[in-house]
């Protein structure tokens, strides 16, 4: 699979506290009440069903997966960080130096005990997973002992978590979750102003982006991981914030499911104009790298008389760009770029 992958009464707005919505609020982004300002006030989040309350900026942060990861050192707050871990890809160009900063606890999904080892103040993840069953600890076991514990709004936010694999989509996911992610954290951390810049540099990049491009008559097709039973992009998560920047349509809008499994022969069926796919570097399933999926798609008689495939039509995406971070922001940018390569603008 890709990943490793109510809001309170008006009482809690007392002197001293920023009250924010995590997941669904009053606006799109999932945030209200940030006022820009930089503050050190205690920070009140409504975030996927939970209360997250922080007294003071966290000293010992600890990012469970790699997209919170980079929005912290896109923050500025290495020095403010215990720890990493799940990683799919290289860190994000221009963050080399903050990330060797951090810890790497794992590569994957770490212990509870080895993140309890770097005594953590705040811990943070992109996925419902990370901290539910069967993940690194459940959001109960961290505040138990005192620990704030945040969940990426992107991951709750009309989507239904509660079956088998990635979860399913009720509603298309937008950039706004996103930015309302970064405005979280920059409030925890005390750094709105921060946050409120990292967002109107990714505004501006999506805009630039997307500037005269009409993509309605061009089918894109995304593909995670796996090539016995490959993950696919459905409808509605990152894939799909990408796919409708440009008006384009994804072979399988028809599924509401994040990544489900498809077979080869259903994909050929569907015969997209744009294979977009992932480049990973971890090694948890089969055909992680694009030049294995490449491989792939020009060897097996399957796949290899795919119109996107004899035609070349290949758009390599990191992990992150694939889901929803920060880097989905580069995933617009890098589809656009290719779509005018390949001639398909409109």
């Amino acid at each position: 699979m890709p990943i490793a992958r109510p809001t309170r009464p008006a009482a809690l707005l007392v002197s001293g506290v920023i009250l924010l919505t995590g997941c669904g609020g009053a606006d799109s982004s999932g945030s209200t009440g940030s006022t820009g300002k930089d503050s050190a006030a205690a920070v009140t989040l409504e975030n996927c069903g939970h209360t997250v309350r922080v007294e003071s900026p966290p000293r010992r942060a600890v990012s469970l997966n790699q997209g919170t990861t980079e929005i912290m050192l896109s923050l500025g707050l290495a020095d403010r960080m215990a720890g990493s871990a799940t990683w799919t890809d290289p860190v994000m160009k221009g963050l080399e130096k903050a990330d060797a900063q951090v810890k790497r606890i794992a590569d994957n999904n770490p212990s509870f005990e080895r993140v309890l080892d770097a005594d953590p103040d705040f811990v943070a993840a992109s996925f419902v997973s990370t901290l539910g069953k069967g993940g690194v600890a459940t959001r109960e076991q961290f505040e138990k002992l005192g620990v704030p514990a945040y969940v990426s709004p992107s991951d709750c936010a009309g989507k239904d978590n509660t079956g088998d694999g990635d979860g399913a989509r009720k509603k298309p996911l937008g950039i706004d979750a996103i930015y309302g992610e970064i405005r979280d954290l920059a409030a925890v951390f005390g750094v709105q102003g921060r946050g409120d810049k990292l967002v109107a540099e990714l505004q501006q990049r999506m805009k630039k982006a997307t500037a005269g491009i009409d993509a309605s008559d061009v089918s894109l097709l995304y593909w995670f991981a796996n090539s016995e039973s490959p993950y696919m992009a459905g409808c509605c998560g990152a894939p799909g914030i990408i796919t409708r920047a440009f008006d384009a349509k994804n072979v399988f809008d028809d599924t509401h499911e994040e990544w489900p499994q498809i077979n080869w022969e259903t994909v050929a069926d569907r015969d997209p104009d744009v294979l977009v796919i992932g480049d990973l570097t971890r090694k948890s399933q089969t055909a992680e790298s694009a030049q294995k999926k490449i491989e792939f798609l020009e060897s097996d008689p399957v796949t290899k008389n795919m119109t996107a495939v004899k035609k070349k039509r290949y758009v390599l995406l990191s992990g992150q760009a694939m889901n929803p971070t920060i880097r989905t922001v580069e995933g617009v940018e890098q589809v656009a770029a290719a779509l005018r390569e390949f001639g398909l603008t409109g």
